[in-house]
């Protein structure tokens, strides 16, 4: 019998989901261009599928691409936002602070979380730079321990060897968080995707990936799930 089966279970908005300002009420908006029905729309939507909806906001003034606004002093507005949305995760960036500690940015946005009456899976994105994996358990459910990936050999090996430092501090509920799959978007081959999946997996991360899902391909996506990773156990 395999114990254990691939699912994916999120479908996540990154960076530029909204417009560059807030409306008159300091309200966050949904870029009409791109989501013309709105975010509590595309929520409906994803949980009619039997998904939940992951969305992205910052601990700056400013998101990372600078293009829309971050939830710096917008902390309890931007959450009670998101639950009323149907929001399912939240990835927290880094970008454009004020300099504060993010222990006191990111436990800012912790507490309104926890306020906004729907459960929402807190993800920090803090890339890092001050040992997150001893603190941001605190706050949330997962934690960047580096900068941002590549989709190259060097940058897989090396934020395995980073994330192997950090794995006592992870446990059920918390997880250290190695930044998304890069399998299929052309700068490793085949070999180095299937070891770069099962990577990912030992991990014990939830698999974030950041490509079209096609690209990976069955002979990835299965194969390094049923074959390279889990050994199935019959009985």
């Amino acid at each position: 019998m395999l114990l254990f089966q691939p699912v994916w279970q999120d479908s996540d908005t990154n960076d530029c989901w909204a417009e560059g300002e807030r409306d008159n009420a300091g309200n966050l908006r949904a870029k009409a261009s791109t989501f013309p029905s709105g975010i509590k729309a595309l929520a409906d939507y994803v949980h009619s599928k039997g998904l939940k909806l992951g969305i992205y906001a910052d601990a700056g003034k400013r998101t990372c691409s600078n293009k829309m606004p971050g939830s710096l002093g917008h902390e309890y507005q931007d959450a009670r936002t998101f639950a009323e949305w149907g929001v399912d995760y939240l990835k927290y960036d880094n970008c454009y602070n004020d300099g504060s500690k993010p222990q006191t940015r990111y436990a800012a946005m912790s507490r309104a979380l926890r306020n906004a009456g729907r459960p929402i899976l807190f993800s920090l994105c803090e890339w890092g730079q001050e040992d997150p994996a001893k603190w941001a358990g605190s706050y949330g459910h997962t934690w960047r321990t580096t900068g941002d990936i590549n989709d190259t050999w060097a940058s897989i090996t090396s934020i395995a060897d980073s994330n192997n430092i950090w794995g006592r501090y992870a446990g059920p509920g918390r997880w250290n968080d190695p930044d998304m799959l890069e399998v299929g978007n052309g700068g490793m081959n085949i070999e180095e995707y299937r070891s770069h999946f099962s990577i990912w997996a030992l991990m014990k991360h939830s698999f974030v990936s950041m490509n079209k899902r096609y690209r990976m391909g069955a002979y990835v996506a299965g194969h390094a799930c049923k074959m390279y990773i889990m050994t199935p156990v019959r009985g």
